[in-house]
């Protein structure tokens, strides 16, 4: 009897061990591994050995040739691209410029010309832009470094210099082929490793850092195989234990937690790697079909109101572009969904495209391989999970009003975040009522000696505007900052008719409230009503509604009257009785330092905690356009 115990106990450890072990080898929570074959052996077999092989194949290429030819749209990129290399040859070489602590806007600006360079080069086979190419990476592989220290630089010149040796290298200098290829294993693979043998935190990062980083040591060591495969096995296959760490963020429904802009920068380097690794090795080991990563890109196009602006949480832009996305151009190829193509941007004239993206080279193959299998329709309401939840409620394109509501969940922890959880934006009838102030410029804060990057509860980041919830369309309590490691998860949502939407706010007001809920309900096509329910504590003394507007504002007896661009909304108090708002001016903003918006304001209610009979509350507040 003994024994069969100890034996049970034995079997019972095993199997917890073995548990514990799946957790960490998954990574965080059961995370979905891709696959990883990659050995020198895999390398050596599986690997193509003749170029182009980077995105590009031959047989892509004499689809894409014959799609110039016959497909308008391809054509008329194309035609922007030939614009965009014929000024890049008027252009002076890149010298290793340090901005602030960064070299990326060299890395990004050698990305930009080689992808639009090589790519006019294989079409045209130019002399003229042939010479450009080589003298552009004779230039920067002469840098004395690429600057390992901000290592988005490196990855980033990397993933070009790459491109440039795969898309043109047979008709470059040996000797300009040879000092590339070092200058990818010396500068770029090389310096990716610590002295100390441990992996550098990017490996494994939840955000995009992790794409960016990871992609360009792909392209350079599927470049470099030939010379080091053994380094190459290595790099690639610590690329494919570290890529799940970030695209698991876009689960469980394709919310990327950095905001929309950031969807397209970390996910542009997600669908190259994909596209380089297929071209290469014929797989991409399982990025594209990871869970949610494809559902991403109707996330993306949620995220643009009818006026055009973001749903600009987080560090993203305030507006999109006037350009053609070409990352979702791969969404489109990859599902055969006309809804990731955006036809009239591709068809703007060439000349009033501008400078195109930096992947603009391959964007113009995306382009090239799509085609129509079907054409869906986004979701009029929908509500994405994950690190940083959102909700949107959309009105049919046929409804006058143009409703737009967005709102979020989320922890002020998550990479670029901010403590804005239970902010939305709202516009209606063409007009922004409700904004969110967005993000503002890196470098001159840091050369200000601002500590931008710190996320403790007390870091000088929540003193910006831009940053804290004084600066958002939420609740606060007490005046105090929001509880940067408390998250508040989508709870409820229901996207009939009136849909709604519940936010557990508790962890957020954590020790000033003992509970919080902020609900979100359409409850017209041309209004919104926000409710927040609470349980206060003893020390509980005042809550601020607070919504942050450039409209101008006039208080009546039961709220506000917005007013904006000769149109109208009405801010009506609904509970508690007998408050009214309060103005506060934001331009100028309060820190020197702080963005400034025109005309800003912050309207506020101001409700003491004794108005409240006991220890319940409840503050409700409906915004509506005259029907």
């Amino acid at each position: 009897m003994r024994n069969n115990i100890i034996l049970l106990a034995i079997i019972n450890l095993i199997f917890i061990a073995n548990i514990q072990g799946q957790t960490d080898v998954n990574g965080n929570n059961g995370m979905v591994k891709l696959e990883n074959p990659i050995t020198v052996q895999y390398i050596k077999s599986k690997l193509k050995t003749s170029s182009p092989r980077l995105i590009l194949t031959p047989a892509i290429e004499k689809n894409l040739k014959l799609k110039i030819k016959t497909d308008p749209l391809v054509k008329n990129y194309y035609e922007a691209l030939k614009l965009n290399a014929a000024d890049i040859l008027t252009k002076p070489l890149l010298t290793r410029t340090l901005v602030g602590r960064r070299l990326l806007a060299t890395s990004r600006e050698m990305l930009y010309r080689i992808t639009i360079l090589s790519m006019v080069y294989r079409i045209e086979k130019d002399p003229q832009i042939l010479k450009r190419i080589n003298e552009e990476l004779t230039a920067v592989c002469n840098f004395s470094d690429w600057h390992p220290a901000h290592f988005l630089d490196v990855a980033e010149l990397s993933l070009a210099v790459a491109i440039a040796v795969d898309w043109v290298g047979k008709d470059l200098p040996k000797s300009t082929v040879v000092l590339a290829k070092n200058s990818l294993i010396e500068k770029g693979i090389k310096a990716s490793y610590n002295d100390n043998g441990k992996n550098p935190s990017w490996v494994t990062a939840t955000h995009n850092w992790n794409q960016v980083c990871n992609g360009g040591m792909i392209a350079a060591a599927i470049v470099t195989a030939g010379i080091d495969p053994a380094l190459a096995a290595k790099t690639i296959s610590r690329a494919l234990e570290g890529l799940p760490y970030a695209l698991k963020q876009y689960g469980p429904d394709g919310v990327y937690p950095e905001g929309a802009t950031y969807w397209g920068y970390g996910t542009s380097f997600s669908v190259t790697t994909s596209s380089m690794l297929r071209s290469a090795f014929g797989t991409d080991f399982g990025i594209a079909e990871y869970p949610a990563f494809l559902k991403s890109a109707d996330f993306r196009l949620l995220s643009v109101a009818p006026s055009g602006w973001y749903f600009n949480f987080s560090d993203c832009g305030d507006k999109l572009g006037n350009e053609g996305d070409i990352t979702l151009a791969w969404f489109a190829k990859e599902t055969g969904n006309e809804i990731y193509l955006e036809k009239q941007k591709f068809l703007h004239s060439p000349d009033s495209m501008g400078k195109l993206p930096r992947l603009a080279g391959a964007g113009l193959i995306w382009l090239s391989e799509f085609e129509q299998k079907e054409q869906t329709e986004l979701p009029v309401n929908w509500k994405g999970g994950g690190p940083n939840p959102v909700v949107f409620f959309r009105s049919e394109a046929t409804n006058k009003h143009d409703f737009y509501f967005a709102g979020k969940g989320g922890s002020g922890s998550v990479n670029h975040g901010n403590m804005d959880a239970g902010s939305f934006i709202f516009e209606l009838d063409g007009v922004r009522w409700a904004i969110d102030p967005g993000t503002q410029e890196y470098n001159n804060l840091e050369q200000a000696g601002f500590d931008l990057w710190g996320m403790c509860q007390n870091c000088q980041r929540w003193t910006l505007l831009t940053k804290s919830n004084f600066g958002h369309s939420t609740l606060t309590v007490d005046s105090a900052l929001f509880n940067v490691k408390g998250f508040a998860p989508i709870t409820d949502f229901n996207g009939a008719d009136h849909p709604q939407a519940t936010i557990d706010m508790s962890e957020i007001y954590k020790g000033q409230l003992k509970s919080a809920h902020r609900k979100f309900i359409k409850d017209s096509d041309h209004s919104i009503t926000i409710e927040d329910n609470f349980e206060m504590n003893d020390s509980t003394n005042l809550l601020t509604w607070a919504i942050m507007t450039t409209a101008d504002v006039i208080p009546t007896e039961d709220g506000a009257i917005l007013k904006q661009d000769g149109k109208q909304l009405n801010l009506a108090i609904l509970s508690p009785a007998n408050v009214g708002v309060s103005i506060i001016m934001m331009d100028p903003p309060p820190l020197k330092l702080d963005k400034k918006i025109d005309h800003l304001k912050r309207v506020e209610i101001r409700v003491p905690a004794y108005l409240f009979a006991g220890k319940q509350g409840n503050i409700k507040v409906r915004l509506s356009s005259p029907e």
